[in-house]
C-alpha cells in the first residue's frame, strides 16, 4: 500500500476551515479564555514527562473537530500504518520509511521485500555497542598503543547535524572522550579542528552512505593526509571506522571491513541519528545512554501509532502548524527551547522539516495550489529573548511558537532555574495577552510623566498580543526525554506531509545546486568551458583571478 492522493483543498473540512478562519482571524485569545474558564485544561495532554498545553492558540473546540475531520479525509490514520510497517510510502525513490523500525523491541516484526530487518538492526546495534564500550574503555588503542581520548565524526547533512545536536544536547552524560564535527567543505573549518588532534589518539569517524560525498570525502582525505604524516599506512585501519553501505570504496581508503558499520536505503539521513550514524553518540555518552535514547523515541512511536488523535501531541501539533501555515498565512515557525543544552536543536530540526516538506508537487505529480512547509528557526531562551522577539512581540508578522522546557536542571541550581522557568513561563503569557493601552497608561500613572511625553510614548508600548503559542514542559532532560522529543517533531512532519498529500521523504531539490558545482569545479583549474549567465560568467572568472 502507498500513501493516499488527495487535494486537501477539495476536501469539504478544508473548506470549512476556510470559513472558521474568516470567523476566528480577529478573535483575540483573551476573548476565548474569557469563554471558556476551562480551556486550558481541554487543551492539554499530559503524556509520560511531557506537559503540552496549546490552549494559546487562535482555535476553538469547533476548529479542532474540523482539523480532526481533515484527517479522516486525508486518511491520516491508515496512513501511519504504512509508515510503520515498511510500505513503500517514499516512493518516487522507491524505499520504504522506517527510521521507527531502530528504535523499536527486539520481539517486534517489520518486513522490507519480505524479510524481517529487525534482527539486522540489532546485530548492527550489537557491533555498534560492542566497539562503542571497547574504545570508552580503553580496550581498542590507537597504532601506537596508547587509548582514544579525541572522536571525530566527518561527515554532511543528517550524517552530521543529528549526532551533533545529540552529542551537544547529552553533553551532561559525555565520557572522557572529546568530540567534535567535521561537515563543510569549507578548508578552514577542517583545519581548524585538525590544530586540536592529536594523531595518535584520534578516532576518525566517516559517515556517508555511498562513500562519494563531495564534502564528506574532501574532509576525509584531507584529514587522512594529515594523519598519514606522523603514522604508516597500516595506521589507518586503526584509526578510521566508516558508516556506509559502499564497502569497495570504504576499504580503498584503508578501513577494516570489521570496523564497517551498515546502513540501509529506508533510513532516511535526516532521520538516521538513529542508526550507526549514532555511533559518535554512542562513543560520546556511552552505548547505555544511546539505547535510552532510542526507548524513549520508541516510547513516542508508540504515542503516535495508537492514542487517538484528540490527545495525539504529533498530531495536535503538526495540525495547528497547518491552521497557521494555510489559513493565517504564518510562513515561519520558531522553535524555542528554555535549555542552553539544546542550542543546536532548531537548527538540526531545520533539516528535517524544511527538507522533508519543501515541496511544491503533490503525489499526484501536480503543483500544489496552497502553501507546504514551513520556515523554521530559533535559538535558546533566554538568549533568544534578547535577540529577535522584539519582531515576535510587535513586528507585523505572525509567528506561532513552540516554547520547550524542563522542570529540572541537570546541576540542580535552583535560583538559576526559578529564574529560566520565570522567562519561560512568562513569555507565553505575555505573548498571548500583551499590554492594553489601559495597562501602559497606569504605568505611566506612577512614573509621572508628562502629558506630552504619554502622548508620544504611548502607541509604542501598547502590544496587542494573540501571538499563538504551544508549550511543550518536560520533567528533566535525558537521553530518554530527548528520545521522545525527537521523535515527535519527525511525526509532526509526517502528519503536515500527509494532509499537504506530498512526499516529504525525498529531497531532489538538494542535488541541483551539486551537479552544478562539480561543473564549474572543473572550470576552475580549465578541464572544461561551460556556458553560464552573464552574472554567474562574471563570478567565476572574479574568483579565479582572486585566489591564491
Amino acid at each position: 500500500m502507498t500513501l493516499p492522493s488527495i487535494n486537501p483543498e477539495k476536501l469539504s473540512s478544508w473548506s470549512k476551515l476556510k470559513e472558521r478562519y474568516d470567523i476566528l482571524k480577529d478573535v483575540h485569545l483573551k476573548t476565548l479564555f474569557s469563554k471558556e474558564a476551562s480551556r486550558a485544561d481541554k487543551m492539554t495532554i499530559q503524556w509520560e514527562d511531557f506537559y503540552v498545553d496549546y490552549s494559546k492558540n487562535r482555535i476553538d473546540a469547533e476548529t479542532l473537530q474540523l482539523l480532526f475531520e481533515l484527517t479522516k479525509e486525508t486518511k491520516l490514520k491508515e496512513a501511519i500504518e504504512s509508515y510503520f510497517t515498511g510500505d513503500v510510502i517514499n516512493e518516487t525513490e522507491k524505499r520504504a520509511v522506517l527510521h521507527t523500525a531502530l528504535r523499536a523491541p527486539k520481539t517486534a516484526e517489520v518486513f522490507v521485500d519480505g524479510e524481517n530487518v529487525i534482527p539486522e538492526v540489532y546485530r548492527v546495534k550489537e557491533q555498534i555497542k560492542e566497539f562503542s564500550e571497547a574504545i570508552i574503555k580503553g580496550d581498542l588503542k590507537g597504532h601506537t598503543g596508547k587509548p582514544f581520548t579525541h572522536i571525530v565524526n566527518i561527515g554532511i547533512g543528517g550524517s552530521d547535524l543529528g549526532p551533533a545536536m545529540v552529542v551537544d544536547a547529552l553533553s551532561y552524560y559525555k565520557n572522557h572522550l572529546t568530540t567534535y564535527f567535521v561537515s563543510n567543505v569549507d578548508g578552514d573549518h577542517v583545519h581548524e579542528v585538525i590544530k586540536k588532534l592529536d594523531p595518535e589518539t584520534t578516532l576518525f569517524v566517516i559517515v556517508s552512505k555511498t562513500f562519494t560525498t563531495q564534502e564528506t570525502l574532501s574532509n576525509a582525505t584531507t584529514i587522512r593526509n594529515w594523519f598519514l604524516k606522523a603514522a604508516p599506512e597500516n595506521a589507518v585501519s586503526k584509526h578510521f571506522v566508516a558508516v556506509s553501505t559502499n564497502l569497495e570504496k570504504v576499504k580503498e581508503f584503508g578501513i577494516s571491513e570489521a570496523n564497517i558499520f551498515p546502513m540501509w536505503d529506508w533510513v532516511g539521513g535526516r532521520f538516521s541519528l538513529w542508526s550507526a550514524v549514532g555511533l559518535s553518540i554512542s562513543l560520546s555518552v556511552g552505548y547505555e545512554n544511546f539505547e535510552h535514547l532510542l526507548s524513549g523515541a520508541n516510547k513516542m512511536d508508540d504515542h503516535f501509532r495508537t492514542t487517538p488523535f484528540e490527545t495525539n501531541i504529533p498530531v495536535v501539533l503538526a495540525l495547528l502548524s497547518v491552521w497557521y501555515n494555510n489559513f493565517f498565512g504564518a510562513e515561519t515557525e520558531a522553535i524555542i527551547p528554555y535549555s542552553q543544552y539544546l542550542n543546536q536543536f532548531a537548527t538540526y530540526l531545520q533539516q528535517g522539516i524544511m527538507e522533508s516538506n519543501g515541496k511544491t508537487i503533490d503525489r499526484n505529480g501536480n503543483k500544489v495550489g496552497y502553501q507546504t512547509g514551513t520556515i523554521i528557526w530559533g535559538e535558546p531562551g533566554t538568549n533568544s529573548q534578547h535577540a529577535f522577539f522584539q519582531l515576535i512581540h510587535q513586528g507585523t508578522k505572525l509567528i506561532p511558537v513552540d516554547f520547550i522546557g524542563f522542570a529540572e536542571a541537570l546541576h540542580g541550581d535552583r535560583d538559576h532555574q526559578d529564574k529560566l522557568m520565570s522567562n519561560f513561563i512568562a513569555q507565553t503569557e505575555a505573548l498571548m495577552n500583551g499590554k492594553t493601552e489601559a495597562e501602559v497608561l497606569e504605568e505611566f500613572k506612577k512614573q509621572n510623566l508628562s502629558q506630552s511625553t504619554v502622548e508620544k510614548l504611548l502607541p509604542y508600548k501598547v502590544f496587542e498580543g494573540n501571538k499563538p503559542t504551544n508549550t511543550i514542559f518536560i520533567k528533566r532532560l535525558t537521553p530518554e526525554s530527548l528520545g521522545k522529543l525527537i521523535a515527535l517533531y519527525e511525526h509532526k512532519i509526517f502528519v503536515q506531509g500527509v494532509v499537504w498529500n506530498i512526499f516529504s521523504y525525498d529531497q531532489f531539490g538538494v542535488e541541483l545546486g551539486k551537479q552544478l558545482a562539480n561543473v564549474i569545479l572543473k572550470e576552475f583549474s580549465g578541464q572544461s568551458e561551460s556556458l553560464h549567465d552573464n552574472s554567474t560568467m562574471n563570478i567565476i572568472n572574479f574568483y579565479k583571478k582572486s585566489r591564491n
